[in-house]
């Protein structure tokens, strides 16, 4: 039987957009899981790590999977309780926008890179809302409404908690520049922001059982026991705990018994996948990777301006897709950041596992040296946004 959890924010107030649109057939909250799914951000998540550099191994978990996975999970959840499951979805789809390539690893290097350029730190809940709101459109955003903005800014599931209830204001989503102590407005948003932790316990373990980094008889006795020994047992289990235990007065929340569970994993991933070796050895590799791909943008950019001749006469691909961006985007940039200081990390962090790669190559050995760079623009190197 659902439980009926009612909002605690005017209808007008979660559904406002910064740019007021008519409504159509979709519905609010379907409309701006459309908008997400057709920005480049959503698509370049096909391409961006989860947890393993795996590109080659169909069967390890990416960005956009993840995603998916937020989503599927927070919609159930929402039936259970009788809440709006096209918000939840709206929320799971956009909530990791802003992921860096290379997953938390290449957010933690570029967030050093960018304190120590003055700009830091780099936190992907609030850059995620910074795509939805500014980057993506050629500057524009996608206008979506204010609860799932909200929704994706606050869906931190690093912590995972036992209990939360949705904060009762409408908060100033532009002048967030960090997500400590953010709290949801909505339930589907506090939903989304357990699903997230659901989605990845399990997920990132099998993961690791699947490239022998682990071995499924480890898992802790009373975690296989509670919650499961396979990634969908576990994700049955909490999904079906979160409906059973969550109401108006304890907020969305675990029993006891499974939060107890979930911690012993979440303790076990941390010692055993996130903190191993086998992840520790590609901080190096990363490191040098993008610090070559921001000093080299840095100096075009120094260089150059928005002069894209000055660009092109790199004869690198790379280069003349910069170029293009930042020709495209410098006005936008001082308008909204009043300066363009963030413009290279931003464009860094909006970058592929694969096209960071590629780009570290053309800066050394350019793909197109020997051609007219007029003729060799390629789609991955030109679409910034």
């Amino acid at each position: 039987m659902s439980k009926i959890l009612q909002d605690l924010l005017p209808e007008d107030s979660l559904r406002h957009r910064i740019r007021p649109r008519s409504s159509d057939v979709r519905g609010d909250y379907y409309r701006d899981t459309t908008a997400i799914i057709h920005s480049s951000a959503f698509r370049r998540m096909k391409h961006k790590t989860q947890v393993f550099f795996a590109p080659s191994n169909d069967h390890i978990c990416t960005r956009i999977e993840h995603a998916l996975h937020v989503s599927s999970i927070a919609s159930t959840i929402c039936k259970g309780l009788g809440l709006d499951d096209e918000l939840s979805w709206a929320i799971g789809m956009g909530h990791d926008l802003g992921h860096t390539p290379f997953g938390h690893i290449g957010e933690t290097i570029l967030s050093s890179m960018m304190e120590k350029a003055g700009v830091g730190p780099f936190e992907h809940e609030v850059h995620s809302l910074r795509i939805v709101d500014f980057i993506s459109n050629h500057g524009q955003g996608m206008d979506l409404t204010y609860a799932v903005r909200d929704g994706i800014v606050c869906h931190c599931g690093e912590k995972f908690l036992h209990h939360l209830k949705p904060e009762q204001e409408v908060k100033d989503l532009g002048a967030i520049t960090s997500k400590d102590g953010l709290v949801p407005s909505t339930w589907e948003g506090v939903v989304v922001r357990f699903s997230d932790s659901i989605a990845y316990l399990g997920r990132d373990w099998e993961d690791a059982c699947r490239l022998r980094l682990i071995h499924r008889n480890e898992l802790p006795e009373t975690v296989a026991k509670v919650l499961g020994n396979s990634n969908s047992k576990i994700i049955d289990t909490l999904v079906k705990d979160v409906i059973e235990n969550s109401d108006e007065q304890s907020g969305i929340s675990f029993s006891d018994r499974v939060y107890e569970a979930v911690c012993l994993m979440k303790e076990y991933n941390y010692q055993h996948i996130y903190r191993s070796p086998m992840l520790g050895g590609y901080r190096k590799y990363y490191t040098r990777l993008l610090d070559l791909i921001v000093s080299y943008l840095g100096e075009l950019l120094t260089q150059y301006g928005n002069d894209i001749n000055g660009y092109c006469s790199e004869k690198n691909l790379l280069a003349v897709g910069f170029g293009r961006y930042v020709r495209e985007m410098e006005e936008p940039y001082r308008d909204h950041d009043g300066t363009t200081d963030r413009l290279i990390f931003d464009y860094v962090a909006g970058m592929s596992d694969n096209f960071a790669q590629s780009c570290a190559n053309e800066i050394l050995i350019p793909e197109h040296l020997d051609d007219s760079i007029e003729y060799s623009l390629k789609g991955r190197w030109i679409d910034g946004d």
